[in-house]
């Protein structure tokens, strides 16, 4: 089961990954059908035409380009949940061995189905970007239990303790609320992947063209209620985006603002794990956590001052879900 959880791990970032180029390149209604791509399994190589596309919206042109790389991602999702299938079943069979998963295997099942279904709602509501979001948060949830997992039969293993004679572990170190720390950053981070999801699914990465500031201001003119209204718009083709100007300036700006918390608070984490009495693994980790944090600082820059490239904003999707990995670790070192 050990080497299950951690295939399923590297799989379902694979899939996260492609999910975040997907989305990026405007492929998300490459095809629009579910689970084919224009009634076929895999995609057309010229124009069905429009009278065999039922759920294409009247503007849809065929994209061959688009079609491939949205059914990629289909198909890596696909294997990822018959894995996740295999491993429920196995943590039924195995239900009496004492190291093994029970409850989550079934719960990790689950969310794969959600997502699944919020795969097809991606495409049959048009890119909804609360859809769009929890489709991106669905994926990051199934990345993390399939890791926690991992982490939970590494821990298991006799002999793997990393803990020398006479060292404490931080747990051991860590009294009152200081034990909340990595969790209280574990929530912390989840809130800014979703706000990131958000500036995704609303087509807001742009919305700032500087940095610091935006459009040369500090706080400039903007809608927070627009930008936080989530509910309107149903069955409206969301490519593109929706929203005015000044609603995708507000997500930007409150997505900057999440991203210095969500930076300081890490950082904090990571620094208050590499004191004396940590053990080897939390101070890797830690240390992984800060070059981690400063490359994500590096990329979400990079991609507003060069016009937000596809490879540096899907890179930035690939380490938040890496920064995930990493506080998910830091959190099991602390349960």
């Amino acid at each position: 089961m050990r080497h299950l959880f951690f295939i399923a791990t590297l799989l379902a970032f694979v899939v996260v990954v492609l999910g975040a180029y997907t989305r990026l390149s405007d492929s998300g209604l490459g095809c629009p059908d579910w689970p084919g791509c224009y009634g076929q399994v895999t995609p057309p190589k010229d124009d069905p035409g429009r009278g065999v596309r039922p759920y294409a919206p009247t503007n849809q042109q065929f994209d061959s380009k688009k079609a491939w790389t949205e059914m990629i991602h289909r198909y890596f999702a696909g294997t990822l949940g018959l894995l996740i299938l295999v491993m429920a079943v196995v943590s039924i069979v195995r239900q009496n061995q004492p190291e093994q998963p029970r409850f989550l295997p079934l719960v990790l099942l689950g969310t794969v189905i959600f997502q699944a279904l919020l795969g097809m709602w991606t495409v049959t509501l048009l890119l909804h970007p609360l859809v769009v979001m929890a489709h991106l948060l669905g994926g990051m949830t199934t990345l993390g239990l399939c890791w926690w997992m991992y982490l939970g039969t590494k821990d298991k293993r006799p002999g793997t303790s990393d803990h020398g004679p006479g060292t404490k572990s931080l747990r051991s170190r860590v009294t009152g609320h200081w034990s909340l720390v990595p969790f209280i950053a574990l929530f912390i981070l989840i809130l800014q992947i979703a706000l990131g999801g958000w500036v995704s699914a609303n087509y807001a990465a742009l919305a700032c063209p500087d940095f610091p500031t935006c459009m040369g201001h500090w706080w400039p003119k903007m809608d927070l209620t627009e930008a936080m209204t989530i509910w309107k718009n149903w069955g409206t083709n969301s490519e593109g985006g929706i929203l005015s100007n000044e609603g995708r300036v507000a997500i930007q700006i409150l997505h900057r603002i999440g991203a210095v918390v969500t930076f300081l608070f890490l950082g904090f984490l990571a620094i208050r794990c590499l004191k004396p009495g940590s053990s080897k693994t939390t101070k890797t980790t830690a240390i992984i956590l800060i070059l981690l944090l400063m490359t994500q600082v590096t990329l979400g820059i990079s991609t507003v001052l060069f016009t937000r490239p596809l490879e540096s904003a899907t890179a930035h999707n690939a380490v938040a879900a890496l920064l995930l990995l990493a506080t998910l670790a830091l959190s099991r070192h602390q349960a």
